[in-house]
C-alpha cells in the first residue's frame, strides 16, 4: 500500500504537486586539467512535492558539509542520493520556476514496498 499518494493528495491541499522536470546524472567527464564536468540524461517530467527539512533531516545531512538552501522532495520512484565510488547521483530537479535542485541524499526509500521516496535536495540555481 502507497501511504504517500494516499496522504499526499491531503498534504497537496495546502502544498500542491508540482510537476518538475527530473534529469538522471550519466556521471562525468574529466578534462586533462582534472576538471570535471556533470552529464545528464534527457529530462522527464515528475511529479514531486517540495517541503522544508525536518530536523531529522538536517541530522542527516550534518556531515555531508553541505552549503546554501536545503528542501526534501517526496517523488514517486526509486532516486538515489550521491554515491561517489560509483560515480551515481547528482541528479536534477528543475520546478516551473526555473530553480535548479541537485539530490544529494536518499532521506528515505519505500521504493520496492510503495513505489516512493524522499530525497535531501539543495539549490543550485534559483
Amino acid at each position: 500500500m502507497n501511504l504517500h499518494n494516499i496522504a499526499g493528495q491531503y498534504v497537496a491541499a495546502v502544498n500542491p504537486w508540482l510537476t518538475a522536470q527530473y534529469q538522471q546524472s550519466n556521471g562525468y567527464t574529466t578534462a586533462g586539467d582534472g576538471t570535471r564536468t556533470p552529464s545528464y540524461a534527457t529530462a522527464v517530467p515528475v511529479q514531486v512535492q517540495k517541503q522544508p527539512m525536518q530536523y531529522r533531516d538536517l541530522v542527516q545531512l550534518d556531515g555531508l558539509n553541505l552549503n546554501g538552501e536545503k528542501a526534501a522532495f517526496y517523488v514517486n520512484g526509486n532516486w538515489q542520493g550521491v554515491a561517489r565510488p560509483t560515480n551515481q547521483g547528482g541528479d536534477l530537479i528543475t520546478l516551473p520556476n526555473g530553480s535548479k535542485w541537485l539530490v544529494v541524499m536518499l532521506l528515505e526509500n519505500w521504493s520496492e514496498m510503495d513505489g516512493w521516496s524522499k530525497v535531501a535536495c539543495v539549490l543550485q540555481q534559483g
